[in-house]
């Protein structure tokens, strides 16, 4: 049976993920995986991620841009350098979509604006929304799994998947130290590692949300 797997907001925690799939026994060509952005960081020394998520993708995985992927392909219009050094990866940045739909789900890295149609959202909105977004009490018209805003900053616990109306948030928080998760939404199964230096990718857990 096909499973439906996303992850978000990796930040360069390529070996933290790898293990999760393994643990999740994700299989490219048979489960639908979606990586929801935010691959590297600003540091240069996460941009190797991207050869992991091509690889990815070269297996069937959606890939979607975050904001980290905007910010790269912005800063390589002005750095000759950077341009040239990553010129393979810029290619495969420059053709990520901002969202994909799979009913009954939404996958974008931020959010949405309520109120406005899908196919009317701004890239800005797509990949850098905040608030304005998971704080709305506006019906959405599906469940958006977004990425972007750690989850403990909208009111999870640490570490762990936030869910709201038609809303469910799984940056839970890699990048600050505290847990990198891939989540199963066919069978609800959050898998997850710590990301805190004293116990990188230890600590793993399979947990069941609602």
């Amino acid at each position: 049976m096909s499973r439906l797997f996303a992850i978000s907001d990796i930040h360069g925690h390529v070996e933290g993920a790898r293990l999760l799939l393994a643990r999740a026994r994700y299989v490219p060509g048979t489960d639908t995986l979606v990586l929801l952005g935010d691959f590297i960081d600003r540091d240069p020394a996460s941009w190797g991620a991207l050869t992991f998520i091509r690889s990815l993708t070269d297996q069937g995985a959606i890939a979607i841009a975050g904001n980290m992927e905007r910010y790269m392909l912005e800063h390589a219009q002005k750095d000759q350098a950077l341009s040239s050094t990553y010129e393979e990866e810029l290619r495969f940045l420059s053709k990520l979509p901002l969202y994909f739909r799979q009913d009954p789900y939404l996958f974008v890295h931020a959010g949405i604006r309520p109120g406005i149609r899908l196919e009317q959202q701004s890239a800005a909105d797509l990949t850098g929304i905040r608030q304005d977004f998971w704080s709305s009490d506006v019906p959405l018209p599906c469940t958006v799994v977004f990425g972007h805003t750690p989850s403990q900053r909208i009111g999870a616990k640490p570490g762990e998947l936030w869910q709201g109306a038609d809303r469910l948030g799984i940056d839970t928080g890699a990048k600050h130290g505290l847990r990198l998760t891939l989540v199963e939404l066919t069978g609800h199964l959050a898998y997850s590692c710590a990301t805190d230096p004293s116990d990188l990718y230890g600590d793993l857990r399979t947990d069941r949300y609602a």
